[in-house]
């Protein structure tokens, strides 16, 4: 088994890491400007947008300027001869439709009862507190908690909050919006959505603002997953290997078939933490981040090294620390929380991984059957004030959370 049952990864191929923005790429089959949907019926005749080009895109062909139009045109295949589909933001399967390999898996994280040391607070952010003034020459900063593959929820929660428009494109000028990982495993189109997050933060540095992304548990897994496949790692209890646990928890086969190598290097660019407003930002709720450097730039240059190395032993090592969780809960949850931040900064640290519904004991269903939901309405904040968790657990029929910070109490 995994420990915590969350899974992460590592890329393909040594990657050289560069000292430019973090090398948001975008496949040609993402840069194509976005339409309205339209019924089936009524849709013009054209190829069907998932379709991927038979060869992955060079680098040089696929890194997109800020500066540069985005193309209007894509590469066909030519031995396609699948009917017209409703073209969809971020390439995602038409409504209804389930891509081939798509697993729904049952949920496998301890419940934790609320009540006691270390309750959590949810907290509802009001439309009409006015908003903190953002740096000169930035906007508001926003944070998006984990996805997992539900394109549709997050298209849904991004135009709710006006950083994209109707039809999938940013719309919020100079705001900054940082993900906190996990894009893919468990739902349905998790490509879909590491495709929209490249293609977003494209026209959002075009339009003065910036869309970033941090390294989650399940893009070390998916990495590690097509690199190392079925070779065998050290778990620690015994002998494990990547493929198994991407499997275990959550991979889905659609994302596998249409992982190309932009997808790769995306991924294994991305930092573990990062600072904003004097917010810690990171994945994990673990102080495991304190093993791989002493400051921000360490730990992300360590763990570039590690992607680097082509080690699998090693990768795994990375993958099984960033899937450790719950380590600001409970009466030693404050002390957790002020170690990360006398060490790398900032007044809160702002994370996903670990769902809120298990946090507060509220544990629905996947389908959300006999209308047990998760009563998820807003982030949590715990840990005496310290910490806020993200993850409004999407994946159990939760809810997908777009906040803009700082949140009050």
């Amino acid at each position: 088994m995994v420990e915590g049952s969350m899974t992460q990864g590592a890329g393909q191929g040594p990657v050289v890491r560069t000292a430019t923005l973090r090398d948001f790429r975008v496949p040609p089959y993402a840069q194509v400007p976005v339409q309205s949907q339209v019924p089936a019926q009524d849709a013009p005749s054209q190829e069907p947008q998932q379709s991927v080009p038979p060869e992955a895109p060079q680098p040089q062909q696929a890194q997109q300027s800020a500066q540069q139009q985005v193309p209007q045109q894509v590469p066909q295949p030519q031995q396609a001869t699948a009917p017209p589909a409703p073209v969809h933001p971020g390439n995602a399967v038409p409504e209804g439709e389930m891509p081939d390999g798509y697993t729904p898996t049952a949920r496998d994280l301890p419940v934790i009862s609320a009540g006691g040391p270390g309750d959590t607070v949810q907290v509802q952010v009001s439309p009409d507190e006015a908003p903190m003034p953002a740096p000169e020459g930035l906007g508001p900063l926003y944070v998006v908690g984990d996805v997992h593959g539900y394109l549709d929820e997050l298209l849904a929660a991004l135009t709710a909050q006006g950083l994209i428009d109707t039809e999938g494109h940013w719309a919020a000028a100079n705001a900054r919006l940082w993900f906190l990982g996990d894009f893919t495993d468990r739902g349905p189109d998790g490509i879909g959505v590491i495709d929209l997050v490249m293609r977003l933060s494209a026209e959002a540095a075009a339009a003065g603002g910036y869309c970033k992304a941090l390294m989650g548990n399940h893009e070390l897994l998916l990495l590690g997953a097509k690199r190392f496949g079925d070779t065998p790692v050290n778990s620690g209890a015994g002998t494990a290997t990547f493929q198994a646990a991407w499997l275990l928890n959550g991979g889905q086969k659609a994302d596998m078939d249409r992982l190309e190598d932009v997808h790769l290097q995306w991924m294994a660019r991305l930092d573990a933490v990062v600072e904003e407003e004097e917010h810690l930002l990171m994945h994990s709720d673990t102080t495991a981040y304190l093993d791989y450097g002493s400051s921000i730039e360490d730990v992300n240059d360590t763990v570039h090294d590690i992607l680097t190395r082509n080690d699998a032993d090693e990768c795994w090592d990375l993958f099984r620390k960033f899937t450790k969780r719950f380590a600001f809960r409970d009466e030693s949850g404050p002390q957790a929380v002020r170690e990360l931040l006398t060490t790398y900064g900032g007044n809160r640290v702002v994370h996903g991984h670990s769902p809120i519904p298990y946090l507060l004991g509220e544990v629905g269903t996947e389908d959300g059957e006999d209308g047990a939901r998760p009563m998820v309405e807003g982030p949590h904040v715990y840990a005496d004030g310290l910490a806020i968790a993200m993850d409004g657990g999407v994946t159990m029929a939760g809810k997908l959370l777009v906040v803009q910070l700082p949140l009050s109490n």
